[in-house]
């Protein structure tokens, strides 16, 4: 068993700045990699970010390229999304989840690779 809970969202600026927490108890040693999700109201659930638990290679949506940033501390057992020139189509519901299997390259792009998931937290972009 995994939990992940986020935290650090609000409502923001456009151009503004949030970093999204994701604190990761339980089963934590098998992790493989974590990653960052998105999902509007309507919209499908949309890959943002990953990072590879261990190495911390990532790899980004290209929406996202240049203006946030994944990144982990396995010692605090914590995920980060630090998000910077934030516009308002960036306005979602953002979760971090877990995966536990290696795989490489854009696997870990896909929803279905991650096995744990958090309950959310809203990211508000005003114009």
């Amino acid at each position: 068993q995994v939990l992940l809970v986020e935290s650090g969202g609000g409502l923001v600026q456009a151009g503004g700045s949030l970093r999204l927490s994701c604190a990761v108890s339980g089963r934590t040693l098998g992790i493989f990699a974590m990653g960052w999700f998105r999902q509007a109201p309507g919209k499908e659930r949309e890959f943002v970010a990953t990072i590879n638990w261990s190495e911390g290679s990532t790899d980004y949506a290209d929406s996202v390229k240049g203006r946030f940033t994944i990144s982990r501390d396995n010692a605090k057992n914590t995920l980060y999304l630090q998000m910077n020139s934030l516009k308002p189509e960036d306005t979602a519901v953002y979760y971090c989840a877990a995966g536990f299997s290696r795989a490489y390259g854009l696997a870990y792009r896909e929803v279905w690779r991650y096995a744990y998931w958090g309950q959310g937290t809203q990211v508000t972009v005003s114009s």
